[in-house]
């Protein structure tokens, strides 16, 4: 299934922290159990958008971090 454009656009504009509490939050939810078996789907979805939008910005992070280790110290 691929995510609504909307939904999209919000996910990206999301920090990692936004992103990450609110995977916290889906989590709770499928765990909590309850939900009917189209609910649970949504929140499976939604989470693993979520846990994209986050293993993006980690991966960001990496690359920032290896190119400001790969740039000489500037003497001042």
């Amino acid at each position: 299934m691929s995510e609504h454009p909307v939904a999209a656009a919000e996910l990206a504009q999301l920090s990692y922290e936004d992103a990450r509490e609110q995977l916290i939050a889906v989590v709770a939810r499928l765990e909590a159990g309850g939900a009917s078996l189209e609910e649970s789907l949504a929140l499976w979805e939604r989470g693993e958008a979520l846990a994209t939008r986050c293993e993006e910005w980690l991966e960001g992070a990496r690359k920032r971090l290896a190119a400001a280790r790969d740039q000489p110290l500037e003497q001042g």
